[in-house]
C-alpha cells in the first residue's frame, strides 16, 4: 500500500489512505463494540492471540473493574448518523491510530525518501485510537443507501514503536474513562510486559526506582498515574528500555540474583547506587537545575546503560554482589566531577554530537565509562 514514511527523532511510523470497506477488514475490534440491538462488531474470541500488546490489552478490558470501556451504544450511533447526514463535508478528517506488532517492510520509491510502498501485516491491525469512529463506520456501510466514498487517514506504527503504541492507548483510553490514576501503573505493567518474567522482573525495578524513599528518581520518573508535581527527569519506558537491557545481560546476572533466583532488591540496589554515586559526583549540576543536562533523558538513560559497565568490571571496582556499592562507585565516578562543564545545557549538544537520541546516549555512556575506568 502506498503509504508516507513519517520519521521524529529515533521513532518512524506511516501515514496512510484506506478505503473504509478495506480498512474494516484489516482492523480488529476487541470484542467490546456493540450497535443498537447488541451487535458485535468484529472480533474473534476463539481466534489465536500472536500479539503481546493485544493478548494483555484484551485481558485488561475483560478482568479489570478499572479498565471497562465498552462502548457506548448512543455515541455510535450519533456517529453513525453524522456519517448519513453529511454529504459534502469529510466525515473522518481525523487520523485513526493503529498498530500491528510486526515490523513492516516499507520500499521507498525511485527519487523518494518519505514515499514508498508499505507492506500490509499478516494479521490485522490492533486499533489504538478511532474504535467509536470505526465502529460507527461498520454500522454505516451496512446501510442500502450508504456512499461507500469514504477514504480514511490512518496513522500506523509497528513492532519498531510497541512502547510508545502501548503507552498512546492506555493514555488515550484512560482518558475517555476518566479512569482512577492509581490504576494507572500497575495496569501499565500488566499490559506492556505482560507474562515475560525478564520484563516484569524490569518493570518492578522502575516501579521501585520511582517510588523507594532512596531513589535518586523517586517521583522524577514520569510514570502513568505517578502523583508527584516534581520535575519529571525520565519516562517509564525510556527508563524500561535500558533497565530491561541491562537485566538481559550475561554479565549483569550474578548482581542480580541470590540463592532463591532474581532478586529485586539485588537489581533495585545496583541500580541505585549507580544513582547515587553520580549525584554525589556532578554536585550542583543533579537534579532541578536547568543550567545542566544531568538529569535529562539522555543523561539519564546513559547512567542506567552504565550499570552493565559496572557489572561487567566489577572485579576491576573491586565490589561485589549484595554489598553496599555506593561508596566505591563514589571513588570510581570522581573523574567525572571534572566534567560537570560538559554537561551544561548551551553546547550540550554540539559536545555530543549524534545523528540521534539512542546514539547520543551511547556517546555520553562511553564517555563517562572511560573516564571511570569501565572500558
Amino acid at each position: 500500500m502506498l503509504a508516507l514514511r513519517m520519521r521524529q527523532k529515533d521513532a518512524e511510523f506511516y501515514f496512510v489512505s484506506y478505503p473504509a470497506e478495506e480498512l474494516l477488514k484489516k482492523v480488529r475490534f476487541i470484542s467490546r463494540y456493540y450497535g443498537e440491538r447488541g451487535e458485535q462488531v468484529g472480533g474473534d474470541e476463539g481466534r489465536g492471540e500472536t500479539d503481546d500488546v493485544e493478548r494483555f490489552i484484551r485481558t485488561i478490558e475483560r478482568g479489570s473493574d478499572s479498565f471497562q470501556r465498552q462502548l457506548n451504544r448512543r455515541k455510535v450511533r450519533q456517529i453513525r448518523d453524522f456519517y448519513r447526514n453529511g454529504a459534502e463535508q469529510p466525515v473522518i478528517p481525523g487520523a485513526v491510530l493503529l498498530f500491528s506488532g510486526e515490523t513492516l517492510r516499507f520500499s521507498a520509491m525511485p527519487g523518494y525518501d518519505r514515499m514508498g510502498d508499505l507492506g500490509e501485516p499478516r494479521s490485522p491491525f490492533l486499533i489504538i485510537d478511532g474504535q467509536h469512529r470505526l465502529a460507527g463506520l461498520h454500522f454505516y456501510l451496512n446501510e442500502p443507501d450508504a456512499n461507500r466514498r469514504v477514504d480514511v487517514p490512518c496513522v500506523i506504527f509497528d513492532g519498531k514503536t510497541a512502547e510508545f503504541a502501548t503507552e498512546m492507548f492506555v493514555v488515550i483510553n484512560s482518558t475517555h474513562t476518566r479512569i482512577n490514576k492509581s490504576h494507572l501503573i500497575d495496569l501499565y505493567e500488566r499490559i506492556e510486559w505482560g507474562t515475560d518474567d525478564t520484563k516484569r522482573y524490569a518493570a518492578r525495578l522502575v516501579r521501585r526506582l520511582y517510588e523507594e524513599g532512596d531513589s535518586p528518581l523517586r517521583y522524577h520518573l514520569n510514570m502513568l498515574g505517578g502523583r508527584s508535581q516534581q520535575d519529571l527527569w525520565i519516562n517509564q519506558a525510556q527508563a524500561y528500555s535500558e533497565v530491561h537491557r541491562l537485566v538481559s545481560r550475561p554479565e549483569a546476572e550474578r548482581w542480580i540474583t541470590d540463592g532463591r533466583g532474581r532478586s529485586e532488591q539485588r537489581g533495585y540496589g545496583l541500580l541505585r547506587d549507580v544513582l547515587r554515586a553520580a549525584r554525589t559526583v556532578f554536585g550542583e549540576a543533579w537534579g532541578d537545575n536547568k543550567r545542566f543536562m544531568v538529569t535529562r533523558d539522555v543523561t539519564l538513560k546513559a547512567l542506567l546503560r552504565l550499570a552493565s559497565d559496572v557489572a561487567a568490571a566489577g572485579k576491576v571496582l573491586g565490589i561485589t554482589p549484595g554489598e553496599d556499592l555506593e561508596k566505591p562507585l563514589t571513588r570510581a565516578f570522581q573523574p567525572w566531577s571534572e566534567l560537570v562543564r560538559e554537561f551544561r545545557r548551551e553546547g550540550f549538544y554540539e559536545r555530543f554530537p549524534a545523528p540521534g537520541q539512542s546514539q547520543r546516549v551511547e556517546k555520553v555512556r562511553a564517555r563517562l565509562a572511560r573516564e571511570a575506568g569501565l572500558e
